[in-house]
């Protein structure tokens, strides 16, 4: 199975990434410096660029103060069908499920 297509998705975070440099009036070197990453890494993630680490991404991320945010987004237990289903977070892995179509 192929995998999804998430250049929308990615560019989106890029570019907000980017908004939000500018919203903290950051430099892209501030940034960059604050994260331990160099500028044209930086440019990528703004950029979307698929071969950017997800650890450079997260690094951006608490430079510009926004890593916790998605920590917190990604939690499953913040949501409704997460905390329904909690009970299966202890389990080492998923179980397999058969797909039908209608």
């Amino acid at each position: 199975m192929a995998g999804y297509n998430i250049d929308r998705e990615r560019i989106a975070i890029g570019t907000h990434v980017r908004q939000w440099r500018m919203v903290l009036d950051l430099t892209a070197q501030q940034v960059a410096d604050r994260a331990d990453i160099t500028r044209t890494t930086l440019r990528k993630i703004e950029a979307g660029d698929p071969s950017v680490s997800f650890g450079n991404v997260a690094q951006v991320l608490r430079a510009l103060g926004l890593l916790d945010a998605v920590v917190t987004a990604t939690d499953p237990l913040n949501t409704d069908i997460g905390r329904l289903r909690a009970n299966v977070l202890t389990r080492k892995r998923a179980r397999r499920r058969e797909h039908w179509q209608a």
